[in-house]
């Protein structure tokens, strides 16, 4: 073999043996030689997972019970019953007591005789019936608008529409205290979102002076009824606000339509404002309307525009004849029975008023439904909670991360159908049982007693 001959072998052995080192310093490859392929990931390992374990664990440690899902025995009105108890019920949506309505159930009952349980399709393939027309025309007639496009989900109903509607170049001016499906619907869409302070409608006005020439379009979002704290904005001031700064409007009114307005017609109703001038009107089925699912009401553009291209509705089987049926008879008694409304708000002012006076911190509720006392930390909610459902009392704690830490609540929901021995009860046993709790200290010094 020549020296020619020699060296081009060293070279292809030197090549060889580099080779043969990045084979073998592929961890993955390594990892399949010397491991067994996992089967199935578990959940356990994930952080978020890990930390809820350490929150489960303090509280079984401070002796909190879980009091969420519990489950009830039967209907739930202004009373329900849990494991074979009767409690004074709080925690219920129904604000008008339609729910269980002789007539709602027989409407519900009488649309499946007709169409069944499902309607087996999307709308826009061949899942639409009459009662999805006949529900979209009541909501559009009670908000005052021209048409209305009902989605099965009341939180995908804002998550398809924003998504959908805004895009990347645009903004989306939020209250701070917005609902997640309007958070979601704005990451969805690729929209630049900004946060103003929960009904600092200055700093919106700073913000819309500020910014609104940077982007193509922009929507304020703001909800007609606050579900956390039961305040409201001042509806006149925002709509002069977007007209001035050619914005665009929405008003989220799942707790609100039913609730304000002399008949219960919603916000624009509470402030005498023509409905027309909103863009954008979104409300649930789930409340007022004793069903479940959501819906968009406005122009008959916008709707028509949405049923034939939202993903969120397009892709989506049609709401059930049940849900649809009982959400129209729902309709019909809001409008023919506004005493109902009169009662509802009634009891609202009621306990709003006995809680201040036993010095219970509502926050900014206006009594209107929904009306909160603020305990101060997840787990002194959790506990109170506890406490009042052992004094026949059923009203749930909204903790971290739904409100800030110190913020944390039991979230009282008054209806139409609550007496008066029911309020006063639940006032008096609130304020008796949180004097009690807060005696025996901070939850820190429950922990650390715990730990001993």
């Amino acid at each position: 073999m020549g020296a020619d001959d020699r060296a081009k072998l060293m070279d292809s052995l030197k090549a060889n043996r580099r080779s043969a080192r990045g084979r073998s310093a592929s961890a993955p490859e390594r990892a399949q030689a010397t491991s067994p392929k996992r089967k199935v990931f578990d959940f356990k390992e994930l952080p978020q997972v890990k930390q809820l374990q350490m929150h489960r664990a303090a509280a079984d440690m401070m002796g909190i019970e879980n009091p969420f899902f519990r489950p009830h025995d039967g209907l739930a009105t202004e009373t329900s019953l849990i494991n074979g108890h009767n409690y004074d019920n709080f925690a219920s949506y129904n604000y008008l007591g339609l729910n269980g309505h002789p007539k709602v159930n027989a409407a519900a009952k009488e649309a499946v005789e007709r169409f069944g349980t499902s309607v087996s399709a999307s709308r826009i393939v061949a899942g639409e019936r009459p009662i999805h027309g006949e529900l979209e025309a009541a909501l559009a007639r009670i908000h005052g608008v021209e048409a209305a496009i009902v989605m099965v989900s009341g939180h995908a109903t804002n998550v398809t529409t924003i998504g959908h509607l805004m895009q990347k170049g645009d903004l989306v001016l939020t209250d701070s205290y917005v609902h997640n499906s309007i958070a979601e619907g704005v990451r969805l869409s690729g929209a630049t979102r900004m946060n103003f302070p929960h009904d600092d409608l200055d700093a919106l006005e700073k913000m819309l002076a500020d910014h609104r020439h940077k982007f193509e379009k922009v929507l304020i979002a703001v909800e007609g009824l606050y579900s956390m704290d039961g305040d409201f904005p001042d509806l006149k001031r925002i709509v002069k606000l977007k007209q001035s700064y050619d914005a665009w409007l929405m008003v989220d009114e799942a707790h609100s339509i039913g609730v304000l307005g002399e008949t219960g017609h919603g916000i624009s109703e509470h402030f005498g404002i023509d409905p027309t001038e909103v863009e954008i009107w979104m409300g649930t089925l789930s409340k007022t309307f004793s069903s479940c699912g959501g819906y968009i009401a406005g122009s008959k553009v916008l709707c028509d525009y949405l049923k034939v291209t939202a993903p969120g509705f397009v892709f989506s089987v049609g709401l059930s004849p049940a849900l649809a049926g009982s959400a129209i008879t729902s309709a019909e008694l809001l409008e023919q029975e506004p005493e109902r409304v009169k009662r509802l708000q009634k009891n609202g002012s009621l306990f709003l008023k006995l809680a201040k006076e036993a010095g219970l911190n509502t926050g900014p509720s206006t009594g209107y439904a929904v009306i909160p006392v603020i305990v101060g930390d997840s787990a002194g909610a959790a506990t109170l909670s506890n406490r009042l459902l052992a004094k026949g009392i059923n009203a749930l704690p909204i903790i971290f991360p739904a409100v800030p830490e110190k913020s944390a609540r039991i979230r009282f929901f008054i209806t139409s159908e609550h007496t008066e021995e029911q309020i006063v009860r639940a006032v008096e046993t609130t304020a008796a049982e949180l004097d009690a709790m807060r005696a025996d200290g901070t939850a820190v010094d429950r922990l650390i007693k715990a730990a001993r």
